[in-house]
């Protein structure tokens, strides 16, 4: 099974992929993990990276397709995968269809989890005091929210043309949640 999970940050991409991926034997792949790994081993996609990331702002397309490219050519995901916080814009879910295509790999399902921006606070707000994140600020949460609305939103369109998108309620308790995206996934 290969999926996509979209969703606003705070809304239990990054919680539900991995959970799902164990679940399934599959690999998880979360474009936040990559790029701050790539920021934290300081390599030169990651200092490029680091630069947008800290201002809440979207890596360029071209930086994070590299980052996917690099993954996909290992092979590792050949066995199934969920990508979580990839893609964020309508060129990038083209580039992923494009790149998937001449790996000869298809998209099942596109997973959007629906959270509203209430809970989004509450949860990136307890996440930055639990993991000391500085990329959860309340500024650049508000900053994360609104590019979001503007680039990222369009995606559900472009996986509803596709007809692999999948709406799951991302409120609730962890367990329902999973257990809404299991039953949605089958």
């Amino acid at each position: 099974m290969n999926l996509v999970f979209l969703g606003p940050p705070g809304s239990g991409k990054g919680t539900q992929a991995a959970r799902l991926a164990r679940e399934l034997g599959i690999v998880h792949l979360s474009s936040g993990d990559m790029l701050r790994e790539a920021v934290r081993r300081e390599t030169e996609l990651g200092r490029k990276a680091g630069e947008y990331i800290s201002k809440g702002e979207l890596v360029p397309d071209d930086l994070m397709i590299e980052v996917i490219e690099e993954n996909v050519s290992s092979g590792k995901l050949g066995g199934g995968f969920i990508l979580d916080g990839f893609p964020r814009t309508v060129p990038q879910a083209e580039a992923l269809g494009a790149m998937f295509d001449r790996h000869g790999i298809s998209l099942d399902k596109a997973v959007l989890l629906r959270v509203s921006t209430e809970t989004i606070f509450a949860r990136l707000k307890g996440r930055a005091a639990q993991e000391n994140r500085s990329d959860d600020t309340e500024e650049v949460i508000r900053r994360r929210l609104d590019v979001y609305e503007k680039q990222t939103r369009p995606i559900e369109e472009f996986y509803r043309r596709e007809s692999i998108l999948t709406e799951i309620k991302g409120e609730g308790t962890p367990e329902n949640v999973f257990d809404a995206i299991v039953e949605a996934t089958a």
